[in-house]
């Protein structure tokens, strides 16, 4: 991939998507190329079947590089999953009082908080650092020439299992890309979808997925938390499957067509057309009331927030009302998806669609697309740090088995 040219793959439950971008000097972002097509071999954000997604990423790729003329041989992808977690760790040093902080100062801390990372049985997907405090006050995004006597910053990981990520990278590989960036689903979605005050006063990105829904956490600028719940759009329509005895593909359809997260009065009154599982004549469609499709959906919609409450609860987020939560990906514009969240949440909520790039085509202004033009901007404003040193599980009990060798060594 030349300098001017990036290019994002956003592998999901529901779709695989190809984005094609030129990029001006000036960092500014030209669209020239995408594909989209069902996907095929994810489930829950993991990769179930190597080669059936590596069919459904050849298909989104090879229609994107039509589009564009242009051949590309590495990708940014998305990593997503229930597994996704993250992993926030506060370093320090002492300062000399006779002197503002420094460089060296920032380079020595830096180093502390770089060496001996420890990521366990985890891939790091996002190792960045968000702010700076000085003697345990406000956050700070620059301390340089600040008096103090002691430095402190946070640094975020973003962690993956590690072998779900190397199924992921197998697809990619079967496909002949190579991954030139990484990123977490929810990251992306923000990126696209939140404006800079969001980001820096305080907000909570969900994008609600096909087979998951991924969260985010922004303040100061940066992604303070990361987290998954394993719901998305796909249980919705397989509770439709189930609760009403039809096909898949037609619970989607009365899903998108019919359904709503709240009954009213006159749902009760309204019926609809619904095919048995397994029949085409029409002299056997079942008439079934609206509102029983509205209650199957309206159940799992509630169950969803409060795992995403639960969720957010974890991150300190229980009680602050003011908090700002932004909805994205395709399931979020199902009706009355906002006034549930609202209710179950408690915060304010708001629908969101990809605002920060220009000249988007139309058929992907739509939060369906969100990820994957979030991720053309994480590429180019890109925050990452690379550890000097990763500690993992298998490296950790390595040096206990060396231990004892040792040990036996110089007792026997």
């Amino acid at each position: 991939m030349n300098r001017s040219t990036i290019a994002a793959l956003d592998i999901g439950s529901s779709k695989v998507c190809c984005v094609i971008a030129n990029v001006s000097k000036d960092k500014k972002i030209k669209i020239t190329g995408y594909g989209y097509r069902a996907s095929k071999g994810v489930k829950n954000g993991v990769i179930t079947d190597i080669k059936d997604a590596t069919m459904s990423v050849c298909n989104a790729v090879e229609a994107a590089e039509q589009m564009a003329n242009e051949r590309i041989d590495s990708v940014i992808i998305n990593v997503s999953g229930c597994k996704t977690s993250s992993d926030l760790h506060q370093y320090s040093i002492n300062l000399k009082r006779n002197r503002p902080i420094s460089e060296s100062d920032l380079n020595k801390l830096m180093d502390k908080g770089l060496t001996n990372v420890n990521v366990g049985n985890n891939e790091i997907i996002h190792c960045m650092l968000t702010n700076y405090k000085v003697d345990g006050g406000e956050d700070i995004k620059n301390p340089l020439n600040i008096y103090g006597e002691e430095l402190a910053v946070n640094i975020l990981l973003g962690l993956y299992p590690n072998i779900q990520y190397r199924n992921l990278a197998s697809v990619v590989e079967a496909a002949h890309l190579g991954i030139g960036g990484k990123i977490l689903t929810a990251y992306a979605s923000g990126m696209a979808c939140l404006v800079e005050d969001e980001r820096e006063y305080g907000a909570t990105i969900i994008d609600i997925g096909g087979g998951t829904s991924s969260i985010t956490t922004f303040k100061g600028g940066y992604p303070v938390a990361f987290s998954t719940v394993p719901i998305g759009g796909i249980n919705i329509t397989r509770d439709i499957v189930i609760g009403l005895n039809t096909s898949f593909e037609h619970a989607e359809d009365l899903k998108i067509r019919r359904g709503c997260t709240m009954a009213v009065d006159n749902d009760k009154r309204e019926n609809i057309d619904v095919y048995p599982l397994g029949e085409e004549d029409d002299t056997l469609i079942k008439r079934v009331n609206r509102a029983d499709l509205i209650n199957i959906i309206s159940a799992r919609v509630g169950e969803m927030f409060r795992y995403i409450s639960h969720s957010m609860d974890s991150h300190g987020l229980q009680g602050i009302k003011n908090h700002r939560v932004v909805l994205t990906g395709g399931c979020c514009q199902l009706p009355g998806m906002l006034s549930m969240a609202n209710r179950i949440l408690d915060k304010q909520v708001r629908l969101g669609g990809p605002r920060n790039l220009s000249g988007i085509p139309d058929k992907l202004n739509s939060p369906i697309f969100s990820t994957a033009l979030g991720m053309l901007l994480f590429a180019i404003n890109n925050r990452e740090c690379t550890p000097k040193k990763v500690i993992t599980s298998s490296s950790a009990e390595g040096g206990k088995i060396r231990k004892i060798i040792n040990w036996i060594r110089q007792n026997s």
